[in-house]
């Protein structure tokens, strides 16, 4: 029997889990230079990656679609505010709950940064068919993942 096939191994690299990481890592660093031109961090930009596809939204939708917590989330809407990107007010119909915006400056950003997902496939010498392929594998990982978490053990 190989290593490859011990479920068992207490190998780094052959973990999942370091192998997600170490790709998790390398994948953001390679964004950094194309997010650098924008002024963004790697989470600032998937802050705004949502509220472009989707508009006004409050801090909860937010912090639900990016699978951060509240206050993860709070300090990132405070950096892109002051930033002047977003602006976030209570929502007139629920004193509790925040909504988050896109400014006009954050729109004018969005039409720079639609050239960042073609650029980081072209560095990563992914073509579109190899990065849907993996993206939808991923996504198959963390539903089995997040079933396997909330499974008692």
């Amino acid at each position: 029997m190989t290593n490859e096939e011990d479920p068992g191994s207490l190998l780094l690299d052959e973990q999942l889990c370091f192998a997600l990481y170490a790709a998790q890592r390398a994948v953001t660093a390679a964004y950094r230079p194309l997010l650098d031109e924008l002024g963004l961090t790697y989470p600032q930009y998937l802050v705004l990656l949502v509220l472009w596809e989707r508009g006004e939204t409050t801090v909860k939708e937010l912090a639900g679609a990016l699978r951060l917590d509240y206050g993860t989330v709070s300090p990132l809407l405070k950096r892109l505010e002051s930033a002047g990107l977003v602006r976030r007010q209570r929502a007139p119909s629920d004193e509790r709950s925040v909504l988050v915006a896109c400014t006009g400056r954050a729109e004018e950003l969005r039409e720079r940064a639609a050239r960042v997902p073609g650029a980081l496939l072209a560095a990563t010498a992914l073509d579109g068919a190899e990065a849907a392929r993996l993206r939808e594998e991923l996504r198959r990982l963390a539903q089995r993942a997040d079933a396997a978490a909330e499974r008692p053990h």
